[in-house]
């Protein structure tokens, strides 16, 4: 059995008009993709990127295919998703994304590591 981690957050979603909205967000991870985070939005669209972009995100400008992260000040990080649909924006606190990744680091370590079996033949 597979312990899921999920973080609920807030994030504001940046637009062009004067004040950004605030969105609940859903962070996830699945000890069954060890190197993956889901990031759940409004309305059920659901974004995987390897959990690495977003710890090196928290740090310095990082971009992986249509995902682009970087650190915005001391306590805030941009979270910039390209589709065919177009681009949303997103400012988060660092504060529950540091939380999530510090839950997932822990759980990870407890882990055991993957059974390896061997197949003789006789």
């Amino acid at each position: 059995m597979s312990l899921v981690i999920q973080e609920h957050a807030r994030a504001r979603l940046v637009t062009d008009g004067p004040d950004p909205r605030l969105v609940p967000v859903e962070l996830r991870h699945d000890p069954e993709e060890p190197k993956t985070v889901h990031v759940r939005l409004p309305g059920g669209a659901d974004w995987a990127f390897g959990l690495d972009l977003l710890e090196r995100g928290l740090r310095t400008p990082v971009t992986r295919g249509d995902i682009r992260i970087w650190p915005c000040g001391r306590a805030q990080l941009i979270v910039e998703l390209h589709s065919p649909d177009g681009v949303a924006v997103f400012q988060f606190d660092k504060a529950p994304l540091i939380r999530f990744l510090a839950r997932t680091r822990a759980a990870t370590a407890k882990r055991p590591p993957a059974a390896t079996s061997t197949a003789t033949r006789a």
